[in-house]
């Protein structure tokens, strides 16, 4: 059975879209459907809440740090433009706010009023989603729990999509600059509700978790090496989520876990760890051999084809490549389409379409 399933991937030709398989020789719904979650790569997008900065505040920012004003210049549509235009990865920052209204008087709306901007979503409890409070607060969906409800509506009304992760970045502090306002940290309460707010939105079918994929085996980590991923047959129509954070905060949300047991998100951690199954690596040419290694160990692994507007203004293509070569499923990017006032880079498979099969698996 396993060898007949690998000698049916094998066939897919390398110009194959694995979410909708032709039909014909080299691309058939079967053979596609045996290839396991970490065999495929696909286009995702980085901070893809994030809307545009007002211009008023943009001035602003820019005559105090012009390079941070360009590193911020960047917006994305509506969550479920992306994945009508092929996203399977995107990301989310969230800002814990657990009494609401922490985040509801950014002081760059204060400073420099500009265009409408609904701030009552800010005032209920509950996960915040957005990039920098009080200067880069626009969100196309300012409650975790409504970006979760289109995420999940548009699977619904998508049945037989490729599995959607959903990365988490947790942010606390802020800028200490008079009249600001710090974010909390992470405690274990707030990751547990995290957790608890998927699930309000996600049943258990609905989602690939840690415990999906471990199974009975020991520790994530072997269930991963041993190939543990379900097929993209299995996988259709699913969500995941894994949590890219810094060591300390991965370690609150472990708890005293070996793995993840009962957790919903994978985590960001060493590809020795026991609780290894996904790992963000983001420069993928100075990183390209770990890419290589962690995906041929069975790891998900994320990447970035660009970063702070700097390859969209320059045209460069060259960080874009080495992602697509590194082998990593999931290839971040803020211009799945152009932004016009730079020029035409963008990222897309080479091939086209929303989903191939992994260049070094």
């Amino acid at each position: 059975m396993i060898i007949t399933a690998i000698a049916a991937a094998a066939a897919i030709h390398a110009g194959c879209d694995l979410e909708t398989p032709s039909g014909e020789p080299g691309c058939t719904r079967a053979s596609v459907d045996a290839l396991k979650l970490n065999d495929l790569q696909v286009v995702g997008t980085h901070n893809s809440y994030k809307l545009a900065i007002a211009p008023k505040q943009m001035a602003l920012l820019r005559a105090v740090d012009p390079k941070q004003a360009d590193g911020l210049d960047y917006a994305h549509p509506p969550l479920v433009s992306q994945l009508d235009a092929g996203a399977r990865q995107i990301e989310l920052d969230l800002l814990n706010d657990p009494q609401g209204g922490r985040y509801a008087s950014p002081l760059a709306m204060k400073m420099a009023p500009d265009l409408p901007y609904d701030l009552a979503p800010l005032k209920a409890p509950g996960m915040k989603v957005m990039h920098v409070q009080d200067i880069d607060y626009r969100s196309s969906c300012p409650r975790f729990t409504d970006c979760l409800r289109q995420v999940a509506d548009w699977s619904k009304a998508h049945p037989e999509h490729l599995p959607i992760l959903v990365l988490l970045n947790l942010k606390e502090g802020g800028l200490k600059v008079p009249g600001t306002v710090d974010a909390p940290v992470f405690d274990a309460a707030a990751m547990d509700a995290i957790d608890a707010e998927i699930r309000s939105v996600f049943a258990e079918r609905e989602l690939i978790t840690p415990d999906r994929v471990q199974g009975r085996r020991a520790s994530l980590r072997e269930a991963v090496a041993a190939g543990a991923w379900p097929t993209l047959k299995a996988a259709r129509g699913k969500v995941m989520f894994a949590l890219d954070a810094p060591p300390e905060q991965v370690a609150v949300y472990r708890g005293q876990r070996r793995s993840l047991a009962g957790r919903v998100m994978f985590v960001n951690v060493d590809e020795t760890s026991p609780a290894a199954g996904y790992i963000t690596l983001n420069e993928p040419q100075q990183q390209a051999p770990r890419i290589a290694a962690a995906v041929k160990a069975g790891l998900l692994v994320r990447t970035r084809a660009d970063a702070d507007t700097v390859e969209a203004r320059s045209g460069d293509t060259a960080r874009r490549d080495a992602a697509f070569a590194s082998g990593a499923q999931f290839i971040s990017t803020d211009y799945m389409s152009p932004d016009a006032r730079f020029g035409a880079y963008r990222v897309g498979l080479p091939e086209g379409g929303v989903a191939r099969r992994n260049p070094i698996r």
